[in-house]
């Protein structure tokens, strides 16, 4: 079920009716039916994929339970061990089972082996990088006796299948999300009018900005022998916006709905692209997943302390197994590399915490230096993207040696240009809202508070017709529902 879907329009209202207004007496009744609620939810895709999430759920509550019980060190490994084995193991399977067979192939017809073996035919459960590594945290963290296990399997059960943020995030902790469930969760209509505030700003970023950027990024980049290098560049302009806009307005929309229910899940992006280095867009995009890695892999294996190689090494792990995690290709292992090879500079100077603060705080425009920094950064990222967005890695090489051929300097010619320019002038209002509202949780959080009512209300319809006239409604998949 999407967010942007008729489905999703009449699925929302039922629950929240129901949760409100028969369950509202009863905070067990009211867990059980977000379980339910959830297990709609996921289903609507593929119901046999209920059975996964389900034995995820029951493998970590009962380990769960024996970790906090059992005082052995080395019986307590064992349990941690067969949670993480478990988890990444179905992962491993499902993701990048066939990934790992290819390239095993490949490794052994390079020495003159020929193997004989054909690709499984296996179907990526949606989200299951997202509530994997969100029960992962769940077991070590009550290892690391940061958190007391939960001896409600139903409380359990909605924290890890909680449906606004279970097949794309934010990434949630134990510690965060699964205390919420034990207090009791009164209407707040100031809350509810923010959460929908935040759904309709979440809205505007998918259909309007994100899948309007799909149609001409998916048409330069499956067409690119085509094209000359400016109308490339064009192409991975469009992606920038389309993974931003599509993979950020799912948050917003799941931060919203959350709300709805009386939830509060962490801020997932915190306008990324303003950032003045390759250190602050990490600390500004996906938020809840960089922060698991840097908690559960990166200080583990030693973060920023020791000598320069561990820094170096430890830089690249965190990196490339953040690529790695985003998908079965090559591709996404060297942007991981990419971004590790832009941010180590960064570490290695002691300049990569320099910029923490939003830019330009509390003025309207930045200086000409900050705006310098926000464009070369900004820039860099671009790059790395056409990697994240190629086919292959022959493909994003290709692209990027186009890019940097004399064709460069034409006019970007490709079809439907007024349709392009439209889209350009929506992108350009968009990063304009964005930059206003840049200091909030959201870019239209504060945005008309202080005007009258009537133009304030006038500002959310206007977005509405906006959402409306120029949305494209064709149902189109969010990008991170294949990681």
């Amino acid at each position: 079920m999407f967010f942007n879907s008729l489905d999703f329009a009449i699925f929302l209202p039922i629950v929240f009716i129901l949760y409100w207004f028969l369950a509202n007496k009863s905070l067990k009744i009211q867990n059980l039916l977000i379980v339910a609620a959830s297990y709609i939810f996921y289903g609507w895709w593929d119901y046999r994929f209920l059975a996964l999430i389900l034995f995820s759920t029951i493998i970590d509550y009962f380990i769960g339970l024996k970790l906090a019980k059992e005082q052995s060190l080395l019986k307590r490994k064992f349990l941690l061990w067969t949670s993480i084995s478990v988890n990444l193991g179905l992962l491993g399977f499902f993701k990048y089972f066939n990934f790992f067979l290819d390239n095993f192939v490949t490794a052994f017809s390079f020495f003159g082996f020929q193997i004989n073996s054909g690709s499984l035919n296996i179907i990526l459960p949606v989200g299951i990088s997202f509530y994997t590594f969100q029960t992962l945290s769940y077991t070590i963290d009550i290892y690391k006796g940061k958190l007391e296990p939960t001896k409600d399997f139903i409380i359990f059960s909605a924290f890890v299948s909680f449906f606004p943020q279970l097949v794309a995030g934010p990434i949630e902790r134990a510690t965060h999300l699964l205390p919420q469930f034990y207090k009791k969760r009164n209407f707040d209509y100031s809350a509810a009018i923010d959460g929908l505030k935040q759904i309709l700003w979440g809205l505007f970023k998918k259909v309007v900005i994100a899948d309007n950027c799909a149609y001409f990024a998916n048409l330069i980049f499956n067409n690119s022998e085509d094209f000359s290098g400016s109308t490339l560049v064009l192409g991975a302009l469009f992606f920038t916006f389309q993974i931003y806009g599509d993979f950020s307005g799912y948050s917003d929309i799941a931060i919203g709905t959350s709300r709805l229910f009386g939830f509060d899940l962490m801020k997932n992006f915190a306008f990324p692209y303003f950032s003045r280095d390759v250190a602050e867009f990490w600390r500004r995009w996906h938020i809840s997943l960089s922060t698991w890695f840097r908690d559960y892999l990166y200080i583990p294996l030693g973060g920023s302390r020791g000598k320069t190689w561990m820094k170096v090494r430890n830089t690249f792990i965190i990196f490339i197994v953040s690529g790695f995690w985003h998908g079965a290709n090559w591709t996404f292992i060297i942007w991981g590399g990419l971004n590790a090879i832009y941010f180590l500079p960064l570490l290695l100077t002691n300049r990569n915490r320099n910029n923490v603060d939003i830019v330009a705080l509390e003025k309207k425009l930045p200086s000409l230096k900050e705006f310098l920094n926000v464009l070369i950064t900004f820039s860099l990222t671009v790059l790395a993207w056409i990697f994240f967005r190629a086919e292959n890695v022959t493909h994003a090489s290709n692209y990027i040696s186009e890019i940097f051929s004399s064709s460069l300097l034409s006019m970007p010619l490709f079809p439907d240009m007024s349709m392009a320019l439209t889209t350009i002038i929506l992108i350009f209002i968009f990063v304009s809202i964005e930059w206003v509202g840049r200091q909030d949780e959201y870019a239209i959080e504060r945005i008309g508070l202080k005007w009258k009512k009537q133009f304030r209300y006038g500002m959310y319809y206007i977005i509405a017709l906006v959402i409306m006239y120029f949305g494209n409604f064709g149902e189109n998949q969010f990008i991170y529902f294949q990681f």
